[in-house]
C-alpha cells in the first residue's frame, strides 16, 4: 500500500482528471474502484469524519436509486444514509482522495492536492 488511496470509478470524467493529476506529480495512490469493491459501513463512517461531511454530502441526489430509495427523506439518520451507500455504491460522490489521515473529494480535482 503507497499510504495513499484513491476511491475511483473509472467512467467518470472528474474521477479520471484526479487519477490523471495525481500521476502528473508523481504520487502513487492505491486505486479502489469502488463499484466493485464498496467500502464497508464502518470504512465510510471513516471517511466521512475524515471529509468533515454528513452522508448526504457525500450522496449523489440525481442518481436514480437516490429517488427510488426515498433517501431525501429527513427523518432517515445517518447509519440508514450509509447502509444505502453500501448497498448502492453508485451513489457515492467521487473521486475521494485519502492521504495522511486527511481526505478530499475531488470536485473539482484540485481540492485533492491540498492533501500533499
Amino acid at each position: 500500500m503507497s499510504g495513499t488511496v484513491m476511491y475511483h470509478n473509472p467512467r467518470c470524467s472528474k474521477s479520471r482528471q484526479t487519477l490523471e493529476l495525481l500521476n502528473e506529480r508523481g504520487i502513487d495512490a492505491d486505486i479502489v474502484e469502488y463499484l466493485k469493491t464498496p467500502p464497508d459501513a464502518h470504512m465510510l463512517e471513516h471517511i466521512l469524519d475524515l471529509l468533515g461531511m454528513q452522508p448526504r454530502e457525500l450522496m449523489r441526489t440525481n442518481e436514480t436509486e437516490y429517488r427510488e430509495l426515498g433517501l431525501d427523506d429527513p427523518s432517515l439518520d445517518r447509519q440508514q444514509l450509509i447502509a444505502a451507500m453500501v448497498e448502492h455504491p453508485r451513489l457515492i460522490q467521487r473521486p475521494i482522495v485519502i492521504n495522511n489521515g486527511r481526505a478530499a473529494l475531488g470536485r473539482p480535482p484540485e481540492d485533492v492536492l491540498e492533501l500533499f
